[in-house]
């Protein structure tokens, strides 16, 4: 891709468009960036972030806007803006419990909101545009490793229903339009920054605070992790390749290649913090999935990358972070 042309990207201030954003203004991009900055967790780390961003914005290569996907009067406007061929999407509202709670803020952001970057796409004539979706969407599948090629016709969250739609949404959109599409399958994301309602956070929190960590399904659920750098290689990758331009509507799983066992996950916190944890087991949340697993073989065959940072070297880096961020040491 010419790095003359504009890349935007929506949900800049969160976990994963902040690692991105920064790596693709490092690696000489100018970004366009939107971000609604909302509450649903601590707006301090997400300004926090956004001030890490600010070398980028001294040197013109990263431009912020606060505004919000669902209003589309604002965002049309910023997709006007002169030189912009790119769109990444990773803007939406986060997390499967919560969809329990608040299920109209789920099709407000993922399912509207998504809706207003397809249009402005296409009446912008922006023909690539890069969306997250989620493992989620592989909701009651049993065949491990979930691939690509599995049907997704079970999701067990309304956050898991909205990411499947935003994938039917794209297919007609490319259809139709002639829009290229690449759905990202993120699974368990991780690592330095990352989201405070996620389990990283969580027990490494409770564990610190001589809190029980609330464990359901007994703490039997396996999950696959991705620590942050490999999700951001791997789009980075795909960004950069003028053969995947070429490409009307792909959906690809970018996931750890090792699934682990939620206990086993957290006795490498245990060990970081060199502190034991209390428990508090608790009944099965079946929004949730018990396991997931992912198959990698497509990215790597697409970009020449998979995954490749375990999960017993990510977590360190977190725990590290994290206890500098709060400053704990």
């Amino acid at each position: 891709m010419n790095k003359n042309n504009k890349i935007l990207v929506t949900g800049c201030a969160g976990f994963i468009g902040f690692h991105l954003v920064n790596k693709l203004c490092s690696q000489g991009y100018t970004v366009i960036g939107i971000d609604n900055i909302n509450d649903y967790y601590d707006v301090d780390l997400k300004k926090s972030r956004l001030n890490e961003l600010n070398p980028h914005v001294k040197s013109g290569q990263f431009i912020f806007y606060k505004e919000d996907i669902v209003n589309l009067e604002k965002i049309e406007k910023l997709f006007k803006i002169d030189g912009i061929n790119y769109v990444i999407h990773l803007a939406a509202q986060a997390g499967v419990r919560y969809s329990l709670e608040n299920p109209h803020a789920y099709i407000q952001s993922n399912v509207v909101g998504f809706m207003n970057i397809l249009e402005c796409c296409r009446h912008n004539k922006i023909n690539n545009l890069i969306y997250a979706s989620s493992s989620s969407v592989y909701g009651g599948n049993k065949k491990i490793p979930f691939s690509e090629d599995d049907r997704v016709d079970s999701p067990i969250s309304i956050y898991a229903a909205t990411k499947k739609s935003n994938e039917l949404m794209a297919y007609t959109y490319s259809h139709l339009y002639n829009i290229n599409t690449i759905g990202l399958r993120f699974f368990t994301v991780y690592g330095p920054w990352g989201r405070p309602d996620m389990s990283p956070h969580i027990f490494t929190a409770s564990i610190l605070n001589n809190e029980k960590i609330k464990l359901f399904n007994n703490g039997e659920h396996t999950r696959s992790f991705t620590y942050i750098d490999d999700i951001i290689e791997s789009i980075y990758r795909l960004i950069d390749s003028d053969e995947l331009q070429l490409k009307k509507y792909l959906l690809l799983n970018i996931g750890g290649g090792d699934s682990i066992q939620l206990m086993d996950y957290i006795k490498l916190i245990e060990k970081s913090l060199s502190k034991q944890a209390k428990y508090d087991f608790l009944p099965r949340c079946y929004a949730e999935m018990e396991k997931t697993s992912a198959s990698t073989n497509q990215l790597f065959d697409l970009t020449g990358y998979a995954p490749k940072i375990k999960i017993k070297e990510g977590i360190p880096r977190f725990v590290k972070w994290y206890l500098e961020y709060y400053n704990m040491y």
